[in-house]
């Protein structure tokens, strides 16, 4: 079966996910995030946002994932009322393969396949503390636009990012 390519970010393969690529996607989200979310929640993903649902890959080993769903509801930028809205909820890159652009080439991805289902904006969380994805947030134009307090398990706060579409 031939895989759906999206693209090259330089030696990697950029593709939509596929259930095949799961546990690929949940070890690499359990080598680097803290979070972890049960393996039915990333079929659920996949299954219902096949579109935002992405990966890298090298040699045929996953080493990158975004995965997003599209909401309806407030607008997170306080500029539209009501909005279809974009969600990262998680992406993650293994340590060895971050700084190669892989990560910045998944949520550009993403982001272009949210707009192309309506969205007029993007959201997601972080960790206040992860200065590495907050940089990189900030350098895709994302605003913080509020801190949720003691948003993790941990307690740790989270700042809300966001950008119009």
């Amino acid at each position: 079966m031939q895989k759906s390519i999206l693209g090259r970010a330089g030696d990697y393969t950029i593709r939509y996910a596929e259930a095949g690529d799961v546990p690929a996607v949940i070890n690499v989200n359990s080598a680097t995030l803290p979070e972890h979310y049960s393996d039915y929640f990333y079929y659920e993903i996949l299954n219902e946002f096949p579109n935002t649902f992405i990966v890298a890959e090298i040699g045929g080993q996953v080493v990158s994932y975004i995965m997003c769903r599209i909401e309806y509801g407030l607008s997170v930028m306080k500029r539209f009322g009501l909005a279809r809205k974009g969600h990262i909820i998680s992406v993650a890159t293994l340590q060895e393969h971050r700084g190669k652009g892989v990560g910045t080439n998944l949520i550009q991805r993403a982001m272009e396949e949210m707009r192309k289902g309506g969205c007029k904006e993007v959201f997601l969380e972080v960790r206040v503390t992860n200065d590495e994805a907050v940089s990189l947030y900030r350098k895709l134009t994302f605003l913080v636009s509020g801190t949720m307090q003691g948003y993790y398990k941990d307690g740790e706060s989270a700042y809300l990012m966001a950008q119009q579409l």
